[in-house]
């Protein structure tokens, strides 16, 4: 059979045999340079995203270069540890496997694709290379088309760190490209995208049983308890709606605010709206994210929704930044996802409603609880359909190096980041030794003794997991007349 990318996968797979014999160590040599580099290429860094898709250098040191170098030094300091051989207890041994001595492993998949986003370029681009690396994987990267400039610099990046030849492999950052790797003879993918794509990937990849991680879109929610601090959960929902425009999967979308403090919440974000610099027209990265803010926006005003700031003219290019006051359940901004700075604002009663309200959505990928009460808090995250839930704050708290970030539902599956991020770009090898030469079920094939055989196994099962030591020691004595009996 013929696959696409033959020349390219072929050399990962030849590259791949050496770089994972490399210990953890020899491979973490790597990342430190790769840290060094981003610090001492911070400039050009952040001048390409620049180019790329308009952010300010502030922006990006605070949500890209920042986060990036802490999950560098997170593998530098713990990746030895988290991938390094699992000896299994000998007091979790059963007794029936006598003898036995087994190690838990973590290989690598192989070859592993990265199609990669456009809206963080360098953070959820590099970190998902990194830890594939890190693991003994090979790598074919694709970039985005919307973010070339920074394909570029962050292929010289790597190869000033020093990465060997076939270990990464850099495809040119065009739309066709994506759909490629997908059919090419990978081991493992990881997507970075939309909905709609993730959903053909995998059915596509289904179809070839080839693992993959799929970090999609969001239609997250924000709650506002009785207890909150309003100033604060108004500065919240502002930032967690405007952060890059609104393109970011994890933007605030949906704000659940409790009857009891409905009023308050809506002066203090109106006194907020009429203060605020930053609330003129905002260019987004591609046509379609105008379309759907335009549509959302219609629908919701269609609803009885009230825009906040109040929407004087359609602006021809770009959108205004827009909260979206008293929104009904059945818009379908309270459902739908969006890569626009849109929020949709909903009272409710009490929390069964607004949980309602949430669990109608097929997005489940992160939320925010803003109250005092953090035991309240933590009740209702447990109730929560999301990957990752904050308490008092938005989106920063997801970049922690150390924790696993993933949706469910329609925003995916598997995890980047953390511990669990680093084991899911591996795949567990059981290597299990069995000394000395006591093999009964040997015997038992060979030379068939239906009694002893039941008395031997009845022994076991009552010997080793009967509730009283009367019972114990009488499976002990069945077991050992099976086995003289023999």
């Amino acid at each position: 059979m013929t696959y696409p990318l033959e020349r390219e996968v072929s050399a990962a797979r030849c590259a791949l045999q050496r770089w994972s014999g490399t210990t953890v160590a020899q491979r973490l040599a790597l990342i430190r340079r790769l840290r060094e580099q981003i610090v001492r290429q911070r400039e050009v860094l952040w001048q390409a995203v620049c180019d790329d898709i308009k952010r300010s250098p502030q922006e990006v040191l605070a949500s890209e270069l920042l986060p990036i170098a802490s999950a560098l030094k997170f593998l530098e300091r713990h990746a030895r540890r988290i991938l390094a051989p699992r000896k299994i207890s000998l007091w979790d041994r059963p007794l029936w496997l006598w003898g036995c001595h087994d190690v838990v492993h973590r290989r690598p998949w192989g070859v592993v694709g990265i199609i990669g986003t456009w809206n963080y370029p360098l953070f959820l681009n590099l970190v998902p290379i990194a830890q594939a690396l890190t693991a003994g994987n090979t790598v074919i990267w694709k970039p985005s088309e919307q973010a070339p400039r920074c394909a570029q610099v962050l292929g010289r990046l790597f190869q000033e760190a020093g990465v060997e030849d076939g270990v990464l492999h850099i495809l040119p950052a065009t739309r066709e490209a994506g759909p490629q790797l997908a059919e090419a003879n990978i081991d493992y993918l990881l997507f970075t995208g939309s909905e709609t794509v993730g959903r053909q990937l995998a059915s596509r990849l289904g179809e070839r049983l080839i693992p993959s991680t799929l970090e999609l879109s969001g239609c997250d929610t924000m709650w506002v308890m009785p207890d909150a601090d309003i100033p604060m959960a108004v500065r919240a929902a502002w930032f967690g709606m405007t952060f890059n425009r609104g393109q970011t999967c994890i933007a605030v979308r949906r704000i659940l605010v409790q009857q009891s403090i409905a009023e308050a919440f809506y002066t203090e974000l109106k006194n907020w709206l009429d203060h605020v610099p930053q609330s003129n027209p905002v260019q987004l990265q591609t046509p379609t994210q105008k379309e759907q803010f335009d549509r959302l926006l219609c629908d919701a005003l269609k609803h009885g929704a009230r825009p906040l700031p109040a929407v004087e003219k359609e602006v021809a290019e770009g959108c205004r930044p827009t909260f979206l006051w008293n929104v009904p359940a059945d818009a379908a901004v309270m459902r739908e996802t969006c890569f626009a700075p849109l929020a949709a604002i909903a009272v409710f009663d009490t929390i069964e409603q607004a949980l309602a309200w949430t669990r109608q959505c097929s997005f489940a990928l992160a939320a925010s609880i803003f109250t005092q009460d953090l035991a309240l808090a933590q009740q209702l995250a447990a109730e929560l359909p999301a990957g990752y839930v904050t308490i008092n704050d938005v989106l920063v708290p997801t970049a922690h190096p150390a924790t696993p970030f993933g949706g469910r539902g329609a925003s995916g599956w598997g995890v980047t980041q953390g511990p669990e991020g680093l084991l899911s770009l591996t795949v567990p090898q059981v290597v299990s030794i069995r000394r000395g030469r006591f093999r009964p079920h040997y015997e038992g094939a060979v030379q068939p003794d239906l009694t002893s055989t039941h008395q031997i196994l009845e022994g076991l099962l009552r010997c080793s997991y009967s509730r009283h030591w009367r019972d114990r020691w009488g499976g002990l004595r069945q077991m050992l007349r099976g086995l003289f009996s023999r």
